[in-house]
């Protein structure tokens, strides 16, 4: 069996919206609460699973040309998802067009590399913590996410834990060319 790595499409943080998230920390922490290590937080695009090096490379090559303006999402609702025990920062209005967008083209990239995706609805979120049991009551102060780029990133296991690596990152928007040059 080829060697394969654990990939995903995600939003990856600024250093300011990582900062933003980092400060629901104590409050989370004093709940008790198993908290997502603030260098791992990123909004999930596309889960890809378990990809062999040379779907990878395909798969790289075909998300090249993907583009699309830049777009906002504002985390706002603190949400408990019961099936994967996980309390994650949610959004109130729906995905704006364009990160919907984006998420198909990843979707359709991936699929024209042989590689399955979730068929759920995609639906934006950021996990702050795992293996929770109910809704604690935290007040939270809503995240404004400005997206300007999406990644490629491998799930890697640690002997302290999971940790998210950027293999690679793409501008929404290519720069426009000089005609002069």
């Amino acid at each position: 069996m080829p060697d394969t790595s654990r990939l995903f499409f995600a939003l990856w943080p600024d250093d300011e919206t990582r900062q933003a998230l980092t400060r629901l920390h104590p409050s989370m922490a004093a709940k008790g609460l198993k908290l997502v290590q603030p260098h791992n937080l990123h909004v999930t695009l596309v889960f890809l699973g378990q990809v062999d090096a040379e779907t990878g490379s395909l798969l790289k090559q075909a998300v090249a040309d993907i583009t699309t303006q830049p777009f906002t999402l504002t985390f706002d609702r603190l949400s408990y998802w019961r099936r994967p025990r996980i309390l994650c920062l949610s959004c109130r209005q729906p995905a704006p067009n364009p990160a919907m967008m984006l998420v198909s083209a990843l979707e359709t990239a991936a699929a024209n590399c042989g590689l399955r995706t979730d068929t759920r609805p995609y639906t934006p979120h950021i996990t702050l913590a795992r293996h929770v049991r109910h809704l604690p009551d935290i007040k939270i102060e809503p995240i404004v996410w400005r997206a300007e780029a999406f990644s490629l990133i491998e799930s890697c296991s640690e002997p302290e834990g999971v940790r998210y690596k950027v293999l690679q990152q793409w501008p929404f928007t290519k720069p426009i060319a000089n005609p002069d040059q």
